[in-house]
């Protein structure tokens, strides 16, 4: 896909008024000089999500949600960056370009979606002149209607079967090959991938096709479940089979079922249960999970209750674990040997099987269990294997109620208490607030400077000596220096820019809180006290470097230690300091 280059999003946030992208979905009402409402994305009755028109960017206190207009749309609408760039530009009247240097000839993707749009009609009309893949669907219990919303077809026996009804010509063949369609021997020769199977087309956030499952009919004729190749367009570990048919289902989601098989995602909606979506034949990755929690804040896990399910369990829990920001439940449901979704729901009905989610294990509960297996806790030696097993996982849950739950918990288990290592801040010239009007803890200089720089970007561009804050060894000194070089290299950026542009990055969530911080003052003691902050850092740089150049006379055990360069360097930075 052609890149869409950095200065048009800059472009396109500067025309948008997040207000009335928020608003347009949100009933916003003015509180000071920001807007507030009951968070969109959690249940709460008092308001604490916030809109600022001056930074252009939103923040939930309760749940963390964050981001600026075009994020908004990604989680409200449930929109790719794409689409909801996309959207943005057609509110705004503006073309999206693209960055030529990214643009090659396989980039134009669109025959490949038409293929693959044809490849399903051609399945589809295949299963209207197959009675006895209708009688199979018939006896799955599978109606009309379920039929038609997936989009469910049938692949003819044969070796050529969709080659010959679209293969006409050798673009079309390699188009049926980019997609994944054909297969090919040892001899060069191409051949249908898909034979005899019942045919799921797996659909992209639009809607689109992007690759097939198919089902066999029999037992006994090879793997239950085969999936298209991963393609240009297809990448199993960030799909999920019938999401696209979950959003369509309702407006808001307010749980997720995560099941293994195409007919069961199926049956569940059969079944009146149209919250259902499948991994493709693979463990649940991070990309699922972010996936998962972006369209609904309740994620059930539905596994088989053998080894080979808890050990998929197992990797589901690892994925979700550093995403469970407050607000998000996750819980895992195994099923009797034996059974699947498919075969419980239609044994047991739907009140059945909503039993059997109301019982299903808490993501906590099901994380101890698993690592307390093996332990004995009556000793000291097993509280530490339990310790020891779990802090490394823990480390990776955001900060929040959650976490600190689940730390208490361990400290109960064992006695063991989370290490507290965060390092004496030192005071800032002013206090600053977080959230609302709570006073923050003091902060360090760089701390100082990065929260005062996302209050007010265009104070880095009176700020010429950033190059001599890269060698300072301190935390949080390199995203300091890179926040100021950002300014530097795109002037007119706002804060609602600064976050978007370290959108799905380790520092996204700290920079967001600092963002929201209040802070006394105006626009001319903000630019003091920044200037004053760099100034005392750029003294700790030089103060750094005479320390350095002092190690080196003193391990040398003579001036002669330093050459006549490092000498001049020495006596000029002792007397910058001194000045």
């Amino acid at each position: 896909m052609a890149r869409i280059p950095d200065a048009f999003i800059d472009d396109l946030l500067a025309r948008t008024d997040i207000v009335e992208v928020v608003g347009a979905r949100v009933p916003l009402k003015r509180k000071g000089r920001e807007y507030s409402a009951p968070c969109p994305f959690h249940d709460e009755r008092t308001p604490s999500f916030y809109v600022s028109p001056v930074k252009q960017f939103y923040h939930c206190f309760g749940c963390g949600a964050h981001g600026t207009a075009i994020s908004f749309l990604m989680n409200y609408d449930r929109l790719e960056f794409l689409d909801a760039v996309e959207e943005l530009a057609r509110a705004a009247n503006m073309e999206i370009p693209r960055d030529e240097r990214a643009r090659t000839p396989d980039d134009d993707t669109r025959g490949v979606y038409d293929a693959l749009e044809a490849a399903a009609r051609h399945y589809r009309n295949a299963l209207a002149a197959s009675p006895a893949t209708q009688a199979y669907l018939d006896g799955r219990g599978v109606d009309m209607e379920i039929r038609e919303l997936f989009g469910i077809g049938y692949a003819p026996e044969g070796f050529s079967a969709l080659k010959d009804a679209l293969g006409t010509d050798e673009r079309r063949l390699k188009l049926l090959e980019r997609a994944g369609l054909l297969s090919k021997n040892d001899r060069g020769h191409t051949y249908d991938k898909f034979r005899d199977r019942v045919m799921f087309p797996i659909a992209d956030r639009r809607g689109r096709t992007i690759a097939f499952g198919g089902r066999v009919l029999k037992s006994d004729d090879g793997p239950k479940y085969l999936n298209s190749p991963e393609t240009a367009l297809f990448h199993k570990g960030r799909e999920l089979y019938g999401l696209w048919q979950v959003r369509q289902a309702q407006q808001k989601i307010a749980r997720l079922i995560v099941v293994e098989g195409y007919m069961d995602v199926v049956a569940l909606f059969q079944h009146g249960l149209r919250e259902a979506v499948a991994t493709l034949g693979t463990a649940t990755t991070a990309d699922h999970a972010e996936l998962l929690f972006r369209n609904a804040p309740d994620v059930y896990f539905c596994f088989d209750g053998d080894a080979a399910g808890r050990r998929a369990a197992s990797k589901a829990m690892e994925s979700v674990l550093p995403r469970m920001r407050d607000g998000r439940q996750a819980f895992f449901l195994f099923l009797p040997e034996g059974e699947d979704p498919d075969s419980i729901v239609r044994s047991e009905g739907t009140e059945g099987f909503e039993a059997r989610l109301r019982d299903a294990v808490p993501l906590s509960q099901f994380f101890f269990d698993q690592f307390s297996e093996g332990v004995n806790l009556g000793t000291l030696d097993g509280k530490a294997r339990l310790a020891e097993r779990t802090q490394p996982l823990l480390a990776q849950i955001p900060d929040g109620a959650f976490a600190d739950l689940m730390r208490q918990h361990l400290t109960t288990l064992t006695g063991v208490g989370a290490r507290n290592e965060a390092a004496p801040a030192q005071a800032p010239t002013r206090r600053m607030r977080t959230g609302r009007g709570v006073p923050a803890p003091k902060r360090s200089l760089v701390r100082t400077a990065i929260t005062l720089l996302l209050q007010r970007p265009a104070l880095a561009l009176d700020t010429p000596d950033q190059a001599q804050l890269a060698g300072l060894r301190q935390p949080g000194v390199p995203l300091l220096v890179e926040l100021i070089d950002l300014v530097h290299a795109r002037p007119d950026i706002s804060t609602g820019m600064l976050l978007q542009h370290f959108e799905g990055r380790d520092e996204a969530a700290s920079l967001h809180k600092l963002a929201t911080s209040e802070i006394p003052g105006d626009a001319e003691s903000w630019r003091q006290d920044f200037a004053g902050a760099v100034a005392q850092l750029v003294k700790q740089t030089k103060q750094q470097r005479v320390d350095d150049l002092m190690l080196k006379w003193r391990e040398g055990g003579s001036p002669s230690a330093l050459n006549a360069e490092e000498h001049s360097e020495l006596r000029e930075l002792q007397q910058a300091i001194r000045n």
